[in-house]
């Protein structure tokens, strides 16, 4: 599933108007933006040699770190309007993948409760400028920089899951393609290659 955000929409939406609140609380929806990064330490261009990276945005005063996130409208899809946020705080633009949960908490400037949704989003654009530019500064850095970082308990929930996630995709890849090695080299040759060894 992809979900884009086109030129068009590049001034942040304001204003709570077309807000959507669940039994009273607030709903917000936000992207954990990632890459793979070449490692310096392998010449090797394969998955095992990219390290993941994380995209992190500073509160709109600078204090805290966090992913981006905002609220969901009345006129958009979840994975829609994860993916506006995601440009009008971070931006970038990419593939928004399956949802990573549903958190319930307690906003600490607002006091009152809230619903959040994450979603990964596989980075394929960053822009050098977009509508909360001169708002937010945004920072690659890898999985536990960014658990240390984050100021939200929920937020590092999503990213323990992404995490996950992203290893058991690799893991299941890595079995599919010694299944595919293993057809394709047939039983003999692959007993005397590992005979060999």
């Amino acid at each position: 599933m992809v979900a884009v955000v086109s030129q068009e929409n590049m001034v942040s939406r304001t204003g709570r108007h077309l807000q959507r609140y669940s039994k009273g609380r607030r709903q917000v929806v936000g992207c954990i933006p990632y890459r793979y990064k070449n490692s310096k330490q392998s010449l090797s261009m394969d998955d095992g040699a990219k390290e993941l990276e994380v995209l992190v945005i500073t509160s709109q005063k600078g204090k805290r770190m966090l992913f981006p996130k905002g609220g969901w409208e009345i006129d958009e899809s979840k994975e829609g309007a994860a993916s506006r946020e995601t440009l009008e705080e971070a931006g970038v633009r990419g593939t928004i993948e399956f949802e990573l949960g549903k958190w319930s908490f307690k906003s600490k400037s607002h006091d009152a409760y809230y619903e959040g949704y994450m979603f990964p989003l596989h980075v394929k654009e960053q822009l050098d400028f977009w509508p909360e530019k001169n708002l937010r500064q945004r920072i690659w850095m890898n999985v536990q920089e960014a658990r240390e970082v984050c100021q939200h308990w929920w937020m590092k929930e999503a990213l323990d899951r992404l995490v996950s996630r992203l290893a058991s995709q690799q893991q299941q890849q890595l079995q599919e393609q010694q299944q595919y090695e293993d057809q394709e080299l047939g039983p003999a040759v692959l007993k005397s290659m590992r005979a060999n060894l």
